[in-house]
């Protein structure tokens, strides 16, 4: 079984099936070791902010004691408003044809998907990963791009995107194989960053895919 240049086996001969890199890719610059500790989520070793096994953030407030029962609010008594948001997940022409002139070793081989209709996807949990599918992981994230169609370029846990207690929303790109932009700035987020989204923008990852996120205020 041929292995990707980070040394992980695996059966698809294109994008590694452990870390979305490309087979005949470049391997990435070795990080810094840092001291590993379990997920407080799912218990897998982690090392930096963010779990790659579940996309958990470490420096998230632990969930709340049950709170004691409270008589229901009077009429007058409106409370503060709840803010939501939606993520829309489209083939963007645009951005591929982006990704295509930049070029790359594996660009000839993705082709723009003939027939992709959007997806919708209601943002209500404080972390929401992206990416594809993987059983042998045990990954599933909760905005899955495995298709049909699949765009190879997605790694296997992408991003997470993060819901503040204010109603605010950001986007952490969690160490993938071909980088996450937002909007047209084509310079990709750090990893691990967390970057403030507004209502409307546009998060850009793999070879074609496009989020939009929308809230309704």
């Amino acid at each position: 079984m041929p292995a990707c240049p980070n040394g992980h086996q695996s059966a698809d001969e294109e994008f590694c099936e452990v870390c979305g890199l490309a087979m005949t890719g470049a391997p990435p610059r070795e990080p810094e070791p840092q001291p590993e500790r379990p997920c407080p989520n799912c218990g897998a070793p982690v090392a930096e902010r963010f779990c790659e096994s579940c996309g958990h953030d470490s420096l998230a407030a632990p969930p709340p004691r049950a709170a004691v029962p409270q008589p229901p609010p009077s009429a007058d008594d409106t409370g503060p408003a709840t803010r939501t948001w939606t993520a829309t997940v489209s083939a963007d022409r645009a951005y591929y044809n982006s990704v295509m002139a930049v070029g790359g070793p594996d660009a000839d081989g993705i082709e723009f998907p003939p027939f992709c209709p959007d997806r919708y996807f209601p943002l209500r949990a404080g972390q929401i990963t992206v990416g594809r599918r993987s059983a042998s992981r045990g990954i599933n994230p909760d905005i899955d791009l495995t298709g049909p169609p699949e765009d190879p370029g997605v790694s296997h846990l992408h991003a997470v995107l993060l819901m503040g207690p204010d109603g605010g929303l950001s986007i952490v790109d969690l160490g993938s194989s071909n980088g996450t932009t937002v909007n047209s700035d084509q310079n990709p987020l750090r990893t691990n960053v967390p970057r403030a989204l507004s209502n409307g923008d546009q998060v850009h990852l793999g070879a074609w895919t496009t989020i939009t996120v929308r809230s309704d205020d």
